[in-house]
């Protein structure tokens, strides 16, 4: 794990003693409950405990003094040197993890082709990209797939449709449509193949880069050697897996009555063969909350088929709301009045749709201000964040060309302590957040981190101080982790604004 001063505290106090900082200042710059939860395993009374680790901690290099609070609390009150270690630390480590040697994979966004990408698909791929950041920094190799169909009745629809345009028609009314067609319709050769590019060139502007496209039409191709495998019966002339018997919600159709064509839970599992076949420890579905009742099928085909179903994991995010002038605007891919990806990055830039389609968690639904998140205010969270980078960024630039060494020993103000607190629970919040496939947590922590931030900047002058190489130094640990956190969620840490 990358370094982490306030663990490696905690470890000095012994196994398993887990740091936290009060709420109050009163009680410390650090505090454990350790004794109240390990009093009963060592059949202790919680104080006896705690006096126990009170005289451990005095021990400790830095630690000013410790004091037993409450039941058995354990508060830490640190030297100034301390801070100044913690810094140096967190100015030479480069915030990375192990490598753990685990593959993952994360398939994301995979709307059919049939229209450009809406603002619901881009939480998708907004998620699962942050995710997929995370997991590669904590160690994890990851790669990035978009699985789509190009064949059938629904594509069948989609290239009628665009037919219908390019001959001056008007689209089949179970069809599709928008202006998206029109556009389309003046391009060569298969809609598609049109349309497939074009959502890829989106998604690389919304800083999503794909390692593979997967097609539904080719991994079909494995179902007759597939099926057999599974579990199956037949009813009213259609092929159902047993599904329920083996964790799912309920057994799924796999072949329909009359024509016996594959559904799509058929190409499921070829889908999921063919992740596991490529030797990835983990596969990672991003599907939409609508996808709830269908989230338990992935791991009960790879039971099925005899594969660990741990390797197996779905993600599901609820829906985004957006309004402007106070006005919710509805999203229908068919009938045009949607929101398109695009439309919604001019509109508010990538940095702050990014930002905006991260911030809360995949339980929530997101509702978005669009006059607020196009705002360039400190009121607009993403513009807070990326200020104090570019501010930092603008002292940095009037910095001495050769910054002098950092002393020992200082006087630490109540500021900077705060500032150094907070940088020093990056690995912290990282892991976290990568176990909890929780990435809003990253701009939850970018904002105060922000906060320290400025109040530091308030209250301290930087330059020309009697204090400027380690207040230089601070500055630069706190640019280091604000365009960690900004990269973790695909945003841009600016220099200038």
């Amino acid at each position: 794990m990358a370094a982490d001063p306030v663990s490696a505290l905690g470890r000095a106090l012994g196994p398993d003693i887990e740091l936290e900082r009060p709420a109050e200042a009163e009680h410390g710059d650090y505090a454990t409950n350790a004794a109240l939860r390990l009093a009963g395993t060592r059949r202790q009374a919680p104080r006896e405990l705690a006096g126990e680790l009170v005289a451990a901690a005095e021990g400790l290099p830095h630690v000013e003094r410790a004091e037993i609070a409450g039941p058995g609390f354990v508060n830490l009150f640190l030297a100034d040197a301390w801070f100044v270690e913690a810094l140096k630390v967190l100015l030479d480590d480069d915030l990375a993890f192990p490598t753990s040697g685990t593959r993952v994979q994360v398939e994301m966004v995979s709307a059919n082709p049939t229209g450009p990408i809406t603002v619901a698909s881009a939480r998708n791929g907004a998620y699962g990209d942050a995710v997929a950041r995370l997991l590669e920094l904590t160690g994890s190799s990851v790669e990035r797939e978009y699985y789509y169909n190009d064949a059938g009745a629904q594509m069948d629809k989609f290239r009628a449709s665009v037919d219908a345009v390019r001959h001056g028609d008007e689209p089949p009314e179970d069809g599709y449509h928008g202006a998206y067609l029109s556009e389309l319709a003046q391009l060569k050769g298969d809609p598609v193949v049109l349309m497939r590019a074009q959502i890829e060139e989106s998604l690389e502007r919304f800083r999503i880069h794909f390692d593979s496209w997967a097609k539904q039409s080719e991994l079909e191709q494995r179902l007759p050697e597939l099926l057999p495998r599974l579990d199956t019966y037949e009813h009213d002339g259609a092929l159902w897996a047993r599904s329920s018997a083996y964790g799912d919600d309920e057994d799924r159709v796999l072949l329909r009555s009359g024509d016996r064509s594959p559904t799509y839970r058929a190409a499921d599992v070829a889908y999921l063969v063919d992740k596991l076949e490529r030797g990835f420890d983990r596969a990672i579905y991003v599907l939409g909350a609508d996808h709830h009742g269908t989230r338990n099928w992935y791991a009960a085909v790879a039971r099925m088929l005899g594969y660990d179903p741990d390797r197996v994991e779905v993600l599901l995010y609820q829906l985004v709301h957006l309004t402007k002038g106070g006005d919710k605007t509805k999203m229908s891919k068919r009938r045009g009045d949607v929101v398109f990806l695009d439309d919604f990055m001019d509109e508010i830039g990538v940095d702050a749709a990014r930002w905006y389609l991260v911030n809360r968690g995949p339980d929530q639904t997101i509702d978005i201000d669009i006059d607020l998140a196009a705002e360039r205010s400190q009121k607009n969270p993403v513009y807070y964040v990326q200020y104090a980078h570019a501010r930092i960024s603008g002292i940095m630039r009037q910095a001495p060309a050769a910054p002098a060494s950092m002393p020992a020993q200082l006087l630490v103000n109540r500021e900077e302590r705060e500032l150094i607190k907070r940088l020093a629970e990056l690995p912290a919040v990282v892991a976290d957040a990568a176990v909890k496939r929780g990435p809003q947590a990253i701009p939850a922590y970018a904002i105060r981190v922000a906060d320290d931030f400025h109040r530091f900047y308030h209250e301290h002058r930087v330059l020309e101080s009697d204090q400027e190489a380690f207040r230089l130094a601070l500055c630069r640990a706190t640019q280091r982790v604000i365009a960690r956190c900004l990269d973790l969620v695909g945003v841009d840490a600016p220099e200038r604004m």
